[in-house]
């Protein structure tokens, strides 16, 4: 009776140790850390205007990139649409931005640019069918340089990233037609 109980005490320990290492690891390299990514466009969570849009100059809003490890060689960017009929309708990727990089200017495309859904390079930008849709941008803090080739899509760009994610941040817009 007394070794049954010790077992479980020790096994719920181990447990315990482990999900506390699993999530102060996802915690320290991922998200949760003090990087931010903002615009200068709209703010997080509101609507963004449409200029940056298929109904206006459909250019790329400005970005800001806030507190950065200082460790970071180069930034990726993913910008989707979660609510798209196909559910994740890629609008923008791009990498190897440099890491000194604190602000991306409206209408620029830095770094190398990958394939969006639309299958071009570059920011295409929101142009939901129907309803109001969310827009999110992601940005990494990366270890090192990409060697990905232009063109790269979305899932190529997510595979080579993964070893290397310091930090990550998220903006989120959101777009409707008239």
């Amino acid at each position: 009776m007394l070794f049954k109980l010790m077992h479980k005490r020790i096994v719920i320990f181990l447990f315990l140790l482990l999900l506390l290492s699993a999530c102060k690891e996802t915690q320290d390299i991922k998200e949760g850390g003090k990087m931010q990514i903002k615009s200068s466009a709209f703010q997080n969570g509101r609507d963004i205007p449409s200029k940056y849009t298929c109904d206006g100059k459909n250019i790329s809003p400005g970005l800001i990139i806030i507190d950065a490890p200082k460790q970071t060689k180069s930034f990726a960017l993913i910008m989707d649409d979660p609510d798209s009929p196909s559910g994740k309708f890629v609008h923008w990727i791009s990498w190897n931005i440099p890491g000194s990089t604190t602000e991306v200017k409206e209408g620029q495309s830095p770094g190398t640019q990958g394939k969006n859904s639309a299958g071009k390079l570059g920011y295409t930008g929101p142009c939901p069918p129907s309803g109001t849709h969310r827009y999110v941008f992601r940005i990494y803090a990366l270890d090192t340089n990409l060697t990905l080739r232009e063109g790269s899509t979305k899932q190529e760009l997510e595979s080579g990233i993964k070893p290397y994610i310091l930090e990550s941040a998220e903006l989120i817009g959101r777009y409707a037609r008239a």
